[in-house]
């Protein structure tokens, strides 16, 4: 019998941050389930971080995931749009790391060639191709849902993978695989 593993798979964003759940059987992967926290009618920033750990902790808790994927924030133009969303993401991520859960960031395009095999595709495109993968009936309103799913996805098909992206396994990986960013 194959071991199987749980994987969460998250896409931060102080608007909305998605998750989807996958278990993985061998070579097999089983859809488990995917949601959003809707954060749009919190103002107050901190308010709204407090609630991306609190969800981030209650989805671990829950489903006991052996392994956690990040989408990792874009490089924009818009720097405070970055700075809310690596805090976005620095909060999920410290969320599994207080767990004890080993976390691996994807940029969107790597997530998005995974999926698909165009890492310029459009959300709509991914959603379709994991409803199909995954045999989902319907898909949800926003699709950051289906982003934060694509996350786990792409965790999957990366595996074992070398140098895939920048994995963490605890605070002290953390620290010393990001040394220039610590003062």
């Amino acid at each position: 019998m194959a071991a199987s593993k749980i994987i969460l798979g998250v896409d931060p964003g102080t608007t909305i941050m998605g998750f989807g759940l996958i278990e993985v059987k061998g070579a097999e992967m089983q859809f488990i389930d995917m949601n959003e926290l809707q954060l749009t009618k919190i103002s107050d920033p901190y308010v709204k971080l407090k609630m991306i750990f609190e969800r981030t902790v209650a989805l671990i808790d829950q489903f006991h995931p052996d392994e956690m994927a990040l989408e990792a924030p874009f490089f924009g133009k818009n720097v405070q749009s970055m700075l809310k969303l690596g805090r976005a993401q620095g909060v999920a991520m410290a969320a599994g790391l207080s767990r004890q859960i080993p976390v691996t960031e994807y940029l969107p395009k790597k997530i998005k060639m995974a999926i698909t095999g165009n890492g310029n595709a459009s959300k709509e495109q991914v959603a379709k191709m994991l409803q199909g993968m995954l045999g989902i009936k319907t898909l949800p309103k926003n699709l950051d849902a289906t982003d934060g799913l694509a996350a786990a996805v792409c965790h999957f098909y990366n595996a074992g993978k070398p140098e895939a992206t920048k994995a963490y396994h605890s605070w002290s990986s953390f620290i010393s695989q990001n040394k220039d960013r610590i003062s």
